[in-house]
Parts: C-alpha cells; structure tokens; sequence
C-alpha cells in the first residue's frame, strides 16, 4: 500500500512586498496556511508547539516558523557547525527526488545562524557546500515564549538545483529540541512535519519528505 504524501500549499503573493524582519509579523503572512500537525514519532516528550508557514511570489520562497519555547538552548562557544548542531534548530530539507541523490539541507538556530549543506544517501553530507549567499535570506527574533526564524529563497536557486517541477517542491521541514535528561546531559528531540516510519530518529531518508505545492 502506497503511503500518502503529506503536502502543503504555499499561496501566491505580489512581488516584493513581503518584509522579512525576523518577527514573522509582516501582515502578508496572514495570507499563509498555518501547517501546525508536528510530531514526535520516537519520544514521549510532547515537544513545543510549531507553527509553519510559507509563501512565494514567483520570485522567492519565503518560510516562517513560530516556535513556542521557554527554554531556548543554543550552544555559543562558537559559530561551528558542531556548535549549531548541539543547539535547538529548525530545519529545511530539499530534494529533486526519492534517490536522494543530492538533496539540500538548511538548518537553522534561533541565533540565526545556518549550517546549508548538501547530502547524498547513508548521511554523506558535504559541508563544504553552501547555499549560494545572495539567494538565501534568513533573520530571528527570540522573546519570552517563542522564537521565530523566517527567511526567503529565490526561486532561481531551486530551479538551479532542479528542486521545483511543474509547481512542486519536495521538501522535509524538521526541527530539533534539546531537552534535560536525568543524567543532566541534554539529548535533543526530533520532531517532524512527516513520519517516516522508521524505529530511531532520521530525517535523512527519503519517506521523511512531503510536498510544497506553489498556488498560482
């Protein structure tokens, strides 16, 4: 039996006049459909509450994500890919298709600083990979409850990487949570937008991913 594909719809927008602040405020968001069905499929651990949005306006992606959070951890030692992989992030994966042969990851703290790489199957990942630097835009806010990370890709730079057809995106959209164990040590919390069915953790597989479709 074929597994059904989770998909989200992305609304159309007029060019250009979306504003990223990193407050997630703009009122065009409004115009956005809430995706808010996160799960914790391999912990008891309920996990905060997400809320997920995008937009596009034929030029860019745009993204939003509010996360509900009183005990934000983010580790500063420094801005090292190890350091942003032991802090709460969310994440943006990409795909051209089910062979995973590449896909693109974009993972994000509420600081914000991004760890962009590219991957291939079995978790090769190439961090000497970047998005390239004038098509991503990312900015956060932390307040008292919740922080937000927003940000916009071009829509040129998808196509680059043949990650939209015929008005489709397949895309992962993850985050992870660092929660207090009794030994004291913090061991992180997956959470994800799609099940995919597995017995230990891992985003990196191909039934971890669902579907963007961009509104015309």
């Amino acid at each position: 039996m074929k597994q059904e594909v989770n998909t989200y719809e992305v609304n159309l927008i007029d060019k250009n006049q979306l504003n990223i602040s990193g407050n997630g405020d703009d009122k065009l968001w409004d115009n956005a459909i809430i995706l808010d069905d996160f799960i914790s499929p391999w912990s008891t651990e309920d996990g905060s509450e997400i809320i997920f949005k995008a937009l596009w306006d034929r030029e860019k992606l745009f993204f939003n994500f509010t996360v509900f959070d009183t005990e934000i951890h983010i580790e500063k030692q420094d801005d090292s890919i190890e350091s942003i992989n032991n802090s709460d992030r969310v994440e943006l994966f990409f795909r051209s298709d089910a062979s995973l042969n590449p896909y693109y990851c974009l993972e994000i703290d509420p600081s914000p600083r991004v760890m962009d790489f590219m991957a291939h199957p079995n978790k090769d990942f190439d961090f000497n990979w970047n998005w390239p630097k004038n098509d991503l835009i990312v900015k956060s806010s932390i307040n008292a409850n919740s922080f937000t990370v927003e940000g916009s890709i071009s829509i040129e730079s998808l196509r680059s990487f043949n990650l939209i057809k015929n008005n489709t995106i397949e895309a992962g959209v993850f985050r992870a949570k660092y929660i207090k164990a009794q030994n004291e040590c913090l061991e992180p919390n997956w959470i994800t937008w799609v099940n995919p069915n597995t017995e230990t953790p891992n985003f990196h597989i191909a039934s971890s991913f669902g579907v963007f479709v961009l509104k015309e």
